[in-house]
């Protein structure tokens, strides 16, 4: 029973690290429909650039500044400079953004090399705290990690349903020509949507970097974990994206902790099965 809690415990923690990432990703692809394929280099490029902030300053809260504005700036660029360019263009979208991955993932190893990384975060951090119900103490850094989840994901709904931007931006996506002919700068609320989903990938970078670490290779792992949690939890809800990101963790970590030959394998039968019997996601509309 303790295994069972404490695996259950790192799929809550693990889920809260796909959905901080799967967020901006459900932002730019789920919402606006842009196929960014580079989202899990701007992961792994706003982990970069946070740890050498952090480094540089001895703030791990400068770190964690650093990679999500670096990369909402990054959005904002490629926002304006190539899908504006290519909108309604997803084939276009997926090839330019698979270029700029391939580019991003050899510039990174030439700049920080192969080696793994990891912040340190600040002292009140460190250590464990005690949870009666596992009869043991967990990492205070994870449980932080799952609160950061849940406030920036309560934010995001409350930011896309209650707020008059929110509203631009979801009445943009269901009639762009409309929104353009009652006076809103159409072009300006999308850049902005596309800043804060690519910034949310660099905030994760550095929060992710600090629960496990930074290396080559985690762009595209973080990158399978969005589309997978998108399309099980469906396009454009952040309720969608939490509940799939909770799915994919909890498959993950009872996968590796009970059959770990075929751990891998759940969390796209997951997926399986939600496109088998419910094409638009669970959260999802039709189209």
């Amino acid at each position: 029973m303790r295994l069972f809690l404490l695996t259950i415990m790192n799929g809550f923690t693990l889920a809260a690290l796909y959905f901080l990432v799967a967020s901006g990703f459900t932002l730019v692809f789920g919402l606006m429909r842009n196929v960014n394929l580079a989202h899990g280099s701007l992961y792994l490029l706003g982990a970069y650039i946070g740890y050498d902030a952090a480094d540089l300053t001895g703030s791990w809260f400068v770190g964690v500044a650093a990679g999500f504005l670096s990369m909402a700036a990054a959005g904002l660029l490629l926002q304006i400079g190539i899908f504006r360019r290519m909108e309604g263009q997803e084939l276009r979208q997926t090839l330019v953004t698979i270029g700029i991955s391939i580019v991003l993932a050899d510039l990174m190893v030439v700049g920080w090399s192969a080696k793994t990384f990891q912040f340190d975060p600040p002292s009140w951090l460190f250590g464990a705290t005690p949870l009666p119900f596992l009869n043991a103490a967990y990492p205070t850094y994870r449980l932080v990690l799952l609160a950061t989840a849940v406030v920036i994901g309560v934010g995001l709904w409350l930011f896309l349903n209650r707020t008059p931007i929110g509203m631009m931006i979801r009445a943009g996506v269901d009639d762009r020509a409309m929104l353009a002919c009652s006076g809103v700068n159409v072009q300006r609320v999308f850049a902005i949507t596309f800043a804060i989903g690519a910034g949310l990938a660099g905030f994760a970078g550095v929060v992710g970097g600090t629960a496990l670490s930074i290396a080559p290779g985690e762009d595209t792992r973080y990158l399978l974990a969005s589309l997978v949690v998108v399309i099980v939890g469906g396009m454009g809800s952040v309720t969608g994206a939490a509940i799939g990101a909770l799915l994919i963790g909890l498959a993950e970590q009872l996968g590796l902790a009970y059959s770990p030959t075929y751990g891998v394998v759940y969390t796209f039968l997951i997926m399986v099965a939600v496109l088998a019997f419910r094409p638009q996601g669970i959260m999802g509309r039709p189209a």
